[in-house]
């Protein structure tokens, strides 16, 4: 466990965040692979099927990821107050709920899931593919829960480098599995399903079995947890705004795959492809930002402000950095990098113009979110959820609806940085009103 509370800012922040750079590209790779698999040993179609898949997943999700959050906002600040029977606590009590949320998600999202890509207009000869990816995909609920909330946990505590670990072994399994699966058993698309659910479940376990084993404070024993219902009602309170953001930026995603579905398959299976792409380059930004929550959590709690304000400088200039760096590589080698998915010209041409737009904006995404940060990690989560809710519903989606029937297909990729840029407009006018001082739940 790592104290954020003293220490060099910029050096604390770095090297917490680099474990979950590398653990979060790790994850991020299962969706890479399984694309480039996809794409090149079964189909565009499959391509296109798997893309329609994930924003589904992500709002069943999203909500619970975000309430988890809320916990994870409370473990820290107990921690840097060093009140660790209240860390203890808060513990068991955010496990206990996600093993009760997985099991009803799984049971709605097996029970909707054919109709709820009709309602998404996906194409005819794409849904059983989309169908029966789902349904195999969602039977890991309980394993990904689980992981998802040990990790987010050992960060609200300081310890970023375990779950790179656990993250490292799931990678090379679900990659040695989508080979063995795909290329050699020739299961289809439920083969890349599979493949995520045992590597998914297997590195939960391996987790399960090292805290119980070795980790101060957390002991993982299902029948020794004790839910708090006041310290629960802490994490509802910081966690629900950000549990109705998540599930209504999920929601938006969705919506924007209603709209490339009113081009074609094509476009579907490169917004797939492109978005993977995207979601790799977002990952060191989105990291630092996740970084910069625990240190500023921690360091209210211990009511040290002004490292905030310093931990915050330092994490933008590692922000932009990054960013620049990342804009010049996807802007340059955007077309080579399609080419690993497909070959057909139609897919990578559309792909290829996403990179270059969207991509052309990553500073001003990740001045964003490291900005929300600060916000998340103080326990402000309101009013980040409304700029998001503003930036994705009345400007992304609208300008989207709008600027494809002018400019067709690229008209959908520019709605993307037009809401993250006045996303940004209001994050800045925000923080600079001091207001999330006084969020912290510590005395």
């Amino acid at each position: 466990m790592k104290d954020l509370t003293v220490g060099n800012e910029a050096k604390l922040i770095f090297r917490f965040a680099l474990p979950m750079v590398f653990g979060n590209l790790l994850q991020q790779m299962y969706h890479f692979v399984d694309s480039v698999i996809v794409g090149r040993f079964i189909g565009k179609e499959a391509l296109a099927a798997l893309g329609a898949s994930s924003p589904i997943f992500y709002a069943l999700i999203a909500f619970i990821i975000g309430i988890g959050s809320g916990a994870t906002i409370v473990i820290s600040q107990y921690f840097g107050a060093k009140e660790l029977d209240k860390v203890k606590r808060a513990i068991d009590t955010i496990f206990i709920f996600l093993f009760w949320a997985s099991i009803v998600i799984t049971t709605i999202g097996i029970s909707f899931s054919e109709e709820i890509f009709t309602l998404l207009r996906v194409d005819e000869a794409v849904i059983p593919m989309a169908t029966s990816y789902f349904n195999v995909f969602m039977l890991g609920m309980i394993a990904f829960f689980g992981f998802s909330a040990t990790s987010s946990v050992l960060r609200g505590l300081g310890d970023s480098m375990t779950p790179l670990y656990f993250m490292l072994i799931a990678t090379v399994i679900n990659i040695v599995l989508d080979i063995v699966f795909i290329v050699i058993f020739n299961w289809g698309i439920e083969g890349v399903a599979f493949a995520t659910v045992i590597a998914q479940t297997t590195a939960f376990i391996a987790g399960a079995i090292y805290l119980t084993r070795k980790h101060q404070i957390i002991s993982f024993n299902i029948f020794q947890f004790t839910f708090d219902k006041e310290l629960f009602i802490k994490s509802i309170k910081i966690g629900l705004p950000t549990g109705f953001q998540q599930t209504f930026v999920a929601l938006g995603i969705m919506a924007l795959i209603r709209i490339v579905n009113n081009f074609d398959t094509d476009a579907l299976a490169a917004f797939t492809a492109a978005s993977r792409v995207d979601a790799l380059a977002a990952m060191p930004a989105l990291n630092l930002a996740s970084a910069l929550s625990a240190f500023v959590g921690q360091n209210l709690g211990a009511k040290k402000i002004d490292r905030i304000k310093k931990g915050l400088k330092a994490t933008l200039g590692m922000a932009w950095s990054l960013s620049l760096i990342v804009m010049i590589v996807v802007i340059f080698f955007g077309d080579h990098i399609m080419r690993l998915f497909t070959t057909d010209a139609n897919v990578i041409q559309y792909g290829n113009n996403y990179l270059i737009i969207v991509s052309s904006f990553y500073l001003i995404f990740s001045t964003m979110f490291v900005i929300h940060g600060v916000l998340r990690g103080a326990g402000a989560t309101l009013i980040p959820m409304f700029i998001t809710l503003f930036s994705l519903w009345i400007i992304r989606i609208p300008f989207a609806i709008f600027l494809s029937k002018h400019f067709g297909i690229n008209g959908i990729w520019w709605a993307i940085p037009i809401g993250w840029s006045m996303g940004l407009v209001g994050s800045i006018l925000y923080y600079f009103s001091g207001k999330w001082k006084s969020k912290v739940i510590i005395n």
